[in-house]
């Protein structure tokens, strides 16, 4: 009767032992999927941002400046949907441009006109405080 009883215990213990290591291994697949999930969110946050930020700089030339208009454009029409993802355009005043029409807002199905060729530029990106996505390009003349 004493030997029964202890295999019990054994047996009860060893039950035990098989569910906390099984539990253990649950919660670290869960953090681990949480973990490269994120990093999969930041690779998408970085390579959206860098379509807008390899023109951000104090010497902008125009053409880079048409090049940039014209990825904005692409992409607002590409978000038009999803507003998180859509990107503002400011031309601040008294910026050279081909035309008194300075370009601004979201530019979906609007037509982009150009910035001078010979000017110079300033181009700084906004980024939204949540998101970490590029919201905002301030386009100025350079100084």
């Amino acid at each position: 009767m004493e030997n029964a009883s202890k295999a019990l215990i054994i047996a009860g213990a060893i039950l035990l032992a098989i569910l906390i290591i099984s539990l253990g291994i649950m919660i670290y697949n869960q953090a681990s999927g949480t973990v490269n999930n994120n990093a999969i969110d930041e690779v998408d946050i970085t390579s959206f941002n860098q379509k807008f930020t390899q023109y951000e700089g104090d010497n902008i030339r125009g053409a880079q400046v048409d090049a940039l208009l014209d990825q904005i454009r692409t992409n607002n029409v590409t978000y038009q949907d999803d507003t998180s993802k859509q990107v503002e355009v400011e031309v601040v005043s008294g910026t050279n441009w081909t035309s008194t029409t300075l370009p601004s807002g979201n530019l979906i199905g609007s037509s982009v006109t150009n910035a001078q060729s010979g000017a110079t530029y300033k181009v700084k990106c906004t980024m939204d405080s949540k998101s970490g996505l590029v919201e905002k390009v301030t386009i100025q003349n350079a100084t």
